[in-house]
């Protein structure tokens, strides 16, 4: 899968990656971050991944003072499949996160309430967090709902959230029509949609894209237990920026919030500073160019061996190229 997937970073326009650490096993030691941040960058040597450790037990106040001293590892993250039913357990590990400035990356969702209501439920959970280390970096992680993004505009500047591409995309009907739609956390309402895409281009500099590109195989998209996620790597700035151009049409969003700040700032730079991300010898000189060259989003993508099929988000959907230039 790695193989696959990997040289789409950047065709969708990346060159920096958060990779979540839901491997099977968990990756919960830094030796295992380091395995998989090499064998990352030996596919994709041009791209810049910040590895984090999953929430665990094992991670403990000596195991974050070893990530911070790897210096490719930038965070720890709890997972959406397995919610933290007790999240100050972990306080002790969150002091010395705090102590070392390596990032906590939530998946905002209380586990054991219903779907739809999940984010608004955790709202508390996260405003206590911050107020019991307020130094510490926070990204609620693809935030979904109205409630979330005003969680996190109340905070201070320690807290940001990402958005992804599909979210600005997609209700709760959409995803109801199609199991490669489906995903978690949910797309929620209109009024929800409408929040997030208003959120991605307000210039606060607390939003910023996170993907979240789930490339599962269609055996586990297709089957009885449809596995939840969405793949748009391959296309995820040209998605955000369709997003943006339907909420414009649609009267969601005025013209003149799109500039190219607030673009760089959301698809880019909000998210490197929030990572303090300095080190841009060379991605400082390279920029993407979007021209309209009635590229399509292929209807899958196979592996060499025809192995591993992948179905994209809004497959067969014509939408704009993405080219690199080194042009300042």
């Amino acid at each position: 899968m790695m193989e696959l997937v990997c040289p789409l970073i950047e065709r969708g326009g990346c060159d920096s990656a958060l990779v979540m650490p839901n491997l099977q096993p968990p990756i919960t030691q830094v030796s295992q971050a380091i395995a998989y941040h090499k064998a990352l960058s030996r596919i994709a040597p041009r791209v810049k991944f910040l590895m984090t450790l999953y929430l665990h037990p094992s991670v403990t106040a000596d195991v974050v003072t070893e990530a911070a001293q790897s210096k490719i590892v930038y965070g720890v993250t709890t997972n959406s499949e397995d919610g933290v039913l007790d999240i100050e357990q972990y306080y002790p590990v969150f002091e010395a996160m705090q102590a070392h400035d390596l990032v906590l990356n939530l998946h905002g969702e209380t586990p054991e309430i219903e779907v739809l209501q999940a984010e608004a439920a955790f709202v508390p959970t996260l405003h206590r967090l911050h107020a019991a280390f307020p130094k510490l970096r926070i990204v609620l992680e693809h935030v979904s709902t109205a409630q979330g993004v005003e969680a996190v505009r109340k905070c201070g500047a320690t807290v940001a959230a990402t958005i992804t591409a599909h979210h600005l995309f997609m209700t709760t009907e959409n995803a109801e029509q199609d199991v490669y739609n489906f995903c978690k956390p949910i797309a929620k309402t209109l009024e929800d949609r409408i929040a997030l895409l208003r959120a991605a281009v307000d210039g606060s500099g607390k939003f910023f894209l996170g993907s979240d590109s789930a490339p599962h195989p269609v055996q586990l998209k297709e089957g009885t237990n449809a596995a939840a996620g969405c793949f748009t790597q391959g296309w995820v700035t040209v998605l955000v920026i369709d997003a943006l151009i339907q909420a414009i049409e649609s009267g969601w969003i005025s013209n003149h919030k799109i500039t190219q700040e607030t673009l760089e700032g959301f698809l880019s730079t909000y998210g490197r500073n929030f990572y303090k991300m300095n080190d841009r010898s060379d991605s400082q000189r390279r920029r993407i160019r979007l021209e309209r060259l009635n590229e399509t989003i292929p209807k899958s993508i196979v592996s060499s061996d025809g192995k591993i099929e992948v179905v994209p988000f809004r497959r067969e959907e014509t939408v704009m190229s993405v080219s690199w230039t080194d042009e300042p």
